[in-house]
């Protein structure tokens, strides 16, 4: 088992942090199409906060599953 530095470290290595980033702008975007998809269709005025929040937590979830799996090697 890694310890939670060597995880935390590994984690945020360029490919981990590549593949979450993915992740994020897929899921990100599918889900603000779902919550914000007809503002963003109609040209009407979006939430910025919840736009950025809806890519911020897939990354974060992506990121922590990165970590739990090297921790528990």
């Amino acid at each position: 088992m890694s310890s939670p530095r060597d995880a935390l470290k590994q984690t945020f290595r360029p490919p981990i942090v590549q593949r979450s980033v993915i992740v994020a702008i897929v899921v990100g975007t599918a889900l603000n199409a779902i919550n914000q998809g007809p503002e963003i269709w109609n040209g009407d005025a979006v939430n910025v906060w919840k736009l950025l929040l809806t890519y911020c937590v897939p990354f974060l979830v992506a990121s922590y599953g990165s970590y739990a799996a090297l921790r528990t090697r």
